[in-house]
């Protein structure tokens, strides 16, 4: 076991490290989500789908 794990040492930190950047990234839009931002970044005001994003309750 611990010869795999010193052999896979350098796949197992870039891993790691992938699946915080992808949770980082998720987290964030979440929280833009909650805050009632866009998520591409562009705004609304000449999206011609801004209807169907920002439905009124």
């Amino acid at each position: 076991m611990l010869a795999w794990l010193t052999e896979n040492i350098a796949t197992i930190i870039i891993c790691a490290i992938m699946i915080a950047v992808v949770a980082a990234i998720i987290v964030s839009m979440i929280k833009n989500k909650k805050k009632g931002k866009s998520s591409c970044g562009c705004g609304c005001a000449d999206c011609p789908v801004s209807g169907s994003c920002h439905t009124k309750k």
